[in-house]
């Protein structure tokens, strides 16, 4: 596949309970055919340094970076060549969405000045959740990029095929997982009672994979795609080569 395939391994630490050693992790990933973890993390500049020769000695690589503060992120990943950074500002449903926009633009700024596109990442439970609001924020704040996570999108009843459509030149990046459906009874405000995020394949909720990747590649689309298993009930290693086997056959 011309993309790049990654890991947002944040169900990995819920599984294991952390990271607890890199190079571990980079083995466990390689051997599921999977060529990196989406952020180069580290408490300085020094450690940063020494975990991308990590990467980089096993053939593997990252999407982004994300450090000990926000500034540390942003020179990380103007240094090693990276792209994009995540937009990390207070992004609670209590925060104002004025005030949200407002400080996304001023970190689209801060962002700039390292050559870096900032991306938001549609999340539930945060200060952009619907589609309304997804438009609403690309409106109000120009300058981002889109990191589009399909699962949270099409939980939120979002259409992907739509949003890709619209914003297939910002786009950062794209996280895809699956959504299975415990209690639908339960309102988005509780989504973590409502839903699990989990391997392609194992959903519920109708998502039709391969109309999103051909969406993607009906626009040239040649980034990073990023599996994110929030909740993993078995070995990660089993569902992550799932899911990265079935994204191989979709992005030939």
């Amino acid at each position: 596949m011309k993309n790049q395939l990654g890991v947002a391994d944040y169900g990995m630490d819920v599984w294991y309970g952390g990271n607890f050693n890199l190079r571990q992790r980079l083995e466990l990933l390689r051997d599921c055919g999977i060529g990196g973890i989406e952020w180069l993390k580290g408490s300085s500049m020094s450690e940063a340094v020494q975990n991308a020769a990590e990467f980089h000695r096993m053939g593997m690589d990252f999407a982004s970076c994300n450090m000990s503060n926000v500034e540390l992120t942003m020179k990380c990943a103007c240094a090693f060549g990276k792209k994009y950074v995540w937009i990390t500002i207070p992004a609670g449903r209590d925060v104002p969405f004025e005030d949200y926009c407002r400080r996304a633009n001023a970190f689209v700024e801060a962002a700039k000045y390292y050559g870096l596109k900032a991306a938001l990442h549609n999340h539930l439970g945060t200060r952009v959740e619907s589609p309304q609001e997804l438009d609403d924020f690309m409106k109000a704040v120009p300058g981002a990029s889109l990191l589009l996570d399909i699962a949270h999108l099409h939980a939120a009843d979002g259409d992907c095929v739509e949003v890709i459509r619209k914003y297939h030149d910002r786009l950062a990046a794209v996280h895809f997982k699956d959504i299975y459906y415990k209690d639908k009874s339960i309102g988005l405000d509780k989504w973590g009672q409502r839903l699990r995020f989990c391997e392609l394949g194992g959903g519920n909720a109708g998502m039709d994979m391969e109309k999103i990747a051909n969406e993607l590649q009906k626009f040239n689309y040649d980034k990073w795609i990023l599996i994110e298993h929030d909740t993993h009930l078995r070995a990660p290693e089993i569902d992550l080569k799932k899911s990265a086997d079935l994204l191989k056959e979709l992005f030939k």
